[in-house]
């Protein structure tokens, strides 16, 4: 199970602000913090950027590193600016993901930047029709993505596909049609497709107190499904993680499984 740290996102009040000021220390505490926590990626998420992003990008990835042995997932529509953050990656702590792809064709560009720099990506399950229905929909979505990445140069195994969570709180309906497009987008290909949720949108708009309860236990279906990955805080779903591993045989019990 990859876990990608969620943590260094624009909309957080403590990062916005270390972005503005260029100031590295909030940035690269907080990618420590998750890298101790069990995160094998950290994701840099820099909203459009439409203005100045290219600096910005190459400056998030180049302070992340200097910190954390880690890859980092570059996390912006912005085009140019995730081909900055691909050039000045460092490849040594592994392959960069672009977060991401789409069947919008706006967001097509970014399938060939991940060809040309060896990149892993997402390939997030909507396009400009809307919100997908239902499990289904979400596999034909996938399955025109796959194709396009195909196309592009893109092994399939680069790619992990996103079922797209959406908040329990006014789309309850759809934390079951994820549950099964995750066990679904596996079947689409042998081997099976990676698959990848943001998952903490389940709880958006929730009550602080009972949105790490939802994270944990919806992680818990999503991992039951056969999930792969997951855009997350790393300190409420490391002991999941372990857990699960645990009690389905992956690695033997020990009373100090917890802290290995």
């Amino acid at each position: 199970m990859l876990i990608i740290g969620e943590k260094l996102s624009i909309i957080a009040k403590r990062v916005r602000e270390a972005i503005l000021h260029r100031d590295r220390s909030p940035i690269q505490e907080i990618a420590v913090s998750q890298w101790r926590a069990g995160a094998g990626m950290i994701d840099a998420n820099i909203g459009p950027a439409d203005e100045g992003g290219e600096a910005l990008m190459e400056w998030m990835v180049t302070t992340i590193q200097e910190a954390v042995p880690l890859p980092v997932c570059l996390d912006t529509t912005n085009a140019g600016a995730v081909e900055a953050g691909l050039k000045v990656h460092d490849n040594t702590w592994g392959r960069p993901m672009i977060n991401s792809t789409s069947n919008d064709p706006e967001r097509f560009p970014m399938l060939e930047l991940a060809a040309r720099y060896n990149a892993l990506i997402i390939g997030l399950t909507v396009g400009r029709g809307g919100l997908p229905a239902d499990a289904e929909e979400r596999c034909a979505l996938a399955a025109e993505i796959m194709g396009r990445a195909m196309e592009c140069g893109v092994p399939l195994e680069d790619l992990y596909l996103d079922p797209l969570v959406l908040q329990i709180a006014t789309s309850q309906d759809h934390a079951r049609h994820v549950l099964n497009a995750v066990k679904m987008f596996q079947e689409l290909n042998e081997p099976a497709m990676k698959t990848v949720v943001g998952l903490s949108n389940i709880s958006n708009g929730c009550p602080k107190q009972i949105r790490p309860v939802l994270n944990r236990h919806y992680f818990t279906l999503l991992m039951h499904e056969g999930l792969a990955a997951a855009i997350a805080d790393p300190h409420e779903v490391a002991e999941t993680v372990k857990t699960l591993d645990v009690l389905q045989g992956r690695i033997v019990y020990a009373h100090s499984y917890l802290e290995m």
